[in-house]
């Protein structure tokens, strides 16, 4: 298993699915585990204890709120950690957004967007760690950009077109 992704609940669990599909994509193995920073703190530094164990070398932390997922992994590991802070009802993610990126300094976490795009910017980010031993990944990370640009063409000429 080389990535392990922890959500703070299982509301998250919508906010990642592009994610999960991006890493089913590139066929990177990974795990998925509801965890808290505060609600279940034992069982987060088990998890992290055990995925190091299994040979995860990157941890990717969705939370809202207080958002302390990103940093309490940080604190336990060397490995790297990429948070994602969800938005939420009191202060639609910006609550979650300063405390993932405030981190002190000697424990970085690489921080997203919030919400969706930045779990599947997670994703991303994580693949390209990962391709760093894994040259495979770097093929499929340009065919990834190269089918986005194609993408984004045809949009272009289907809009040219009903102009």
């Amino acid at each position: 298993m080389k990535i392990a992704i922890f959500i703070g609940s299982d509301s998250d669990h919508g906010v990642v699915k592009d994610a999960l599909a991006i890493l089913k994509e590139f066929k990177v193995s990974f795990g998925l585990e509801v965890t808290s920073a505060h609600r279940s703190p034992a069982r987060t530094f088990k998890l992290i204890k055990d995925y190091e164990e299994k040979g995860v070398e990157v941890f990717i932390a969705v939370a809202g709120k207080a958002a302390h997922l990103a940093g309490i992994v940080a604190a336990h590991t060397v490995k790297p950690v990429i948070g994602v802070p969800v938005e939420s009802s009191s202060l639609d993610g910006l609550d979650a957004l300063l405390s993932t990126v405030q981190m002190p300094k000697g424990v970085p976490v690489a921080t997203m967007a919030l919400g969706k795009t930045g779990a599947a910017n997670a994703a991303l980010l994580a693949i390209q760690i990962l391709s760093l031993k894994d040259s495979s990944l770097v093929t499929k990370l340009k065919e990834y950009r190269e089918k986005m640009a194609a993408q984004i063409e045809a949009k272009s000429k289907k809009i040219q077109q009903k102009s």
